[in-house]
């Protein structure tokens, strides 16, 4: 790639940095460093970086040097960072709008929002869910029928069962040790301090992987994400479980799930140890775990869909499942012993029936994963049903 140029109307070049690696990435740098006192007779007056991250956020190894040179520091480049943010929600609907006058197919209310929580605005997301419910779906190519909230669902679950590109690299994202430091706090529902080094947040907001909002808080970016992280990083256990699926479904089409987490609760003491070690992200395994083992479950008529409590040493998961009469909700709330078994089970019993509440679900389970090294499995393993404020709540302990 040739930088310097002889004529001084050349007053802005593009380079795309996230296709250089190395040396190569390295050497670019640095001739952007050398070039900048020649501008503009002999080097582009103004130079655009364009790439996946912010400069400042490259590791690069020379081997020509044997060391890691950090991008933006080393070479102290950049005049200004410019991130491409996501559609509001106003552009998200103004872009469908386009396909509604040109094919005169519309699209729900009811749909529009939940393409919102599914996206939140991240252009890929919005872009690829459209093409899909409105062109790939047998049912949302007949113009003359609404793209409905059920449609986008399928269109969502094709996405995500496919490994599209954009998903497929989410995933390898995951790999890196800077993004597990944050994102494995975030799926085990504890406390981010001291946990990740300082720009590692900075890195992960970049990606968009995560969100912070003006607070503070820091949760996964969309809903779509949230449903990713979790399946990926179990894909491979999901795999390898088997089922027959006439065990877990009641006469009357409901899921048993007495019977699926106490089917569960015999897994697990049999295949944890064996199981957990198998993830990377070993802090959150045993909710991994439970949401492999379900979602290999509900793929057969039902949905699953997650909040993850961070500092509330908790995750949430809400099992959708439709039956003739209708729409099953099943809550199930998942936290680890820290302190006490009982302060546990008390401060749980009281998340499960919030996120009960708010979900207007009918039946809640508490699940407690008992980590302590050395406890007997007898111990860690009990079932008993709580009522808190007219609510029945079920509580395992694994």
């Amino acid at each position: 790639m040739e930088l310097y140029a002889s004529s001084s109307l050349l007053i802005g070049n593009l380079i795309l940095a996230h296709a250089l690696v190395g040396d190569t990435l390295i050497a670019v740098l640095r001739q952007l460093r050398s070039g900048y006192a020649q501008r503009p007779q002999r080097f582009p007056q103004s130079v655009i970086l364009c790439g996946v991250r912010d400069v400042r956020d490259y590791r690069i190894y020379s081997s020509a040097e044997k060391t890691i040179i950090t991008g933006g520091r080393a070479f102290n480049i950049k005049a200004k960072s410019l991130r491409l943010g996501n559609f509001s929600r106003a552009e998200m609907e103004a872009l469908y709008l386009q396909h509604t006058e040109e094919t005169g197919q519309v699209f729900t209310s009811e749909a529009l929002v939940q393409m919102w929580e599914l996206t939140e605005g991240q252009p890929w997301l919005v872009n690829a869910l459209g093409y899909e419910v409105c062109f790939e779906i047998q049912a949302g190519r007949d113009r003359q029928q609404p793209i409905t909230l059920s449609l986008v669902d399928e269109a969502k679950e094709n996405l995500i069962l496919r490994r599209e590109t954009h998903l497929d690299q989410l995933t390898d994202k995951l790999q890196e040790g800077r993004v597990q430091r944050v994102i494995e706090p975030l799926l085990a529902g504890v406390d981010l301090a001291q946990r990740f080094q300082p720009d590692d947040l900075d890195y992960v907001v970049d990606l968009g992987l995560i969100t912070q909002e003006r607070n503070g808080q820091i949760r996964i970016a969309n809903a779509i994400y949230q449903e990713v992280i979790p399946r990926d990083l179990g894909w491979l256990i999901q795999s390898g479980m088997s089922e027959q699926t006439a065990w877990y479904v009641r006469p009357d089409g409901m899921l048993d799930m007495q019977k699926l987490l106490r089917a569960f609760q015999e897994f697990f003491r049999e295949h944890s140890e064996h199981w957990v070690e198998r993830f990377q992200y070993k802090e959150a395994g045993p909710q991994l775990l439970l949401q492999a083992f379900l979602q290999r479950i509900v793929n057969g008529g039902g949905r699953i869909e997650r909040e993850y409590g961070l500092g509330r040493m908790s995750t949430d998961l809400l099992i959708l499942w439709q039956y003739p009469h209708g729409m099953q909700k099943v809550v199930i709330e998942l936290k680890v012993v820290h302190k006490s078994l009982d302060q546990t089970i008390a401060k749980g019993l009281e998340q499960t029936w919030e996120y009960l509440d708010r979900c207007g679900a009918a039946e809640g389970h508490l699940v407690i994963f008992d980590r302590t090294p050395g406890k007997a499995w007898e111990e860690k393993l009990f079932q008993r049903e709580a009522t808190v404020r007219d609510k029945a709540i079920s509580v395992w302990g694994m």
